[in-house]
């Protein structure tokens, strides 16, 4: 499934045999490897990862929940070996199950984390906790391999990271049951593990978070303030309303409208009750993934 727009490649031209000929070249191209829904022979799982390539190099955003995303790379004719680049969007398992996997299949790209993403994360209700974070161990034995970010990071040329800079998110965490265990006690996510990877293009912003916790307008004002006076052309990833009531969506839906973006591509843990009053919404401005889907931009 190949979703395009040819509008939004950058233009150029080259001489041959004395004629100009147009050439469009791919500023760059998103592929899901990993989604809940699968495509084809592409295996789907609770999870996202996704293949960026931008300006002649290779970006990995998550790596899902197992190593799905490198079964399916393979599929789609991409080597995970020559990524440049990684980035994890926060410290849940469903982000960085295939992590491991990644590191061993791939032996010089740097993996960009917050600061404060720890094997730390869980999910419950009332006493019960479940542990939802990080392969343990994984940390340690990746070593310089890992790279933690400090505030707003450009890790290349038009490519940056941004933590949330909102005050008050825990209550979003305690809203949706997650938490982080500090010793032997259970706090509501703040989600300052969380990280935003933003890349520049010709038309605008296009702003990648892979669960949007916070919300995908709060995240939106974020990346508007790091970025004054430009705009946003495209939003990806999930959004995280698959608990919410139609309302509550129906909220996040007027809220995404003032911030005039272009395009919206959503999955994983958006709902498909959500997308759809999305859709009705928004129409051919969003787009919903699939493992396998490629998008230009």
């Amino acid at each position: 499934l190949i979703l395009s727009n040819d509008k939004n490649t950058k233009d150029s031209f080259r001489i041959l045999r004395g004629t100009f000929v147009f050439v469009p070249i791919l500023i760059m191209r998103i592929t899901v490897l990993t989604d809940n829904m699968g495509y084809g022979e592409l295996r789907g799982e609770w999870g996202l990862s996704l293949h960026i390539e931008y300006e002649g190099r290779r970006y990995l955003l998550d790596t899902g929940a197992s190593d799905t995303f490198l079964q399916n790379a393979g599929m789609a004719g991409i080597d995970i070996s020559d990524v440049d680049a990684a980035v994890i969007s926060h410290a849940h398992y469903d982000h960085t199950g295939g992590l491991e996997t990644f590191v061993s299949v791939n032996k010089k790209a740097p993996v960009y984390l917050s600061p404060h993403a720890d094997e730390n994360c869980y999910g419950g209700f009332g006493l019960f906790h479940r542990y939802i974070g990080l392969p343990k161990g994984l940390i340690q034995s990746a070593g310089d391999r890992i790279i933690r970010t400090e505030g707003i990071t450009e890790i290349a040329e038009g490519v940056t990271l941004i933590p949330h800079s909102t005050p008050g998110l825990e209550r979003l965490g305690r809203r949706n049951s997650l938490y982080v265990r500090k010793g032997f006690r259970y706090f509501p996510d703040d989600f300052s593990h969380e990280q935003t990877l933003v890349f520049r293009t010709k038309n605008g912003l296009a702003v990648m978070n892979s669960c949007s916790h916070s919300g995908p307008e709060v995240i939106a004002d974020e990346v508007l303030k790091a970025f004054p006076g430009e705009r946003i052309t495209a939003y990806i990833g999930g959004l995280h309303l698959f608990r919410l009531k139609d309302d509550e969506v129906e909220t996040t839906a007027d809220r995404l409208e003032t911030c005039g973006m272009d395009m919206i591509y959503t999955g994983h843990c958006t709902g498909q009750k959500a997308f759809d009053i999305l859709q009705k919404r928004f129409g051919e401005k969003i787009v919903q993934f699939r493992c396998g889907m490629v998008t230009d931009l």
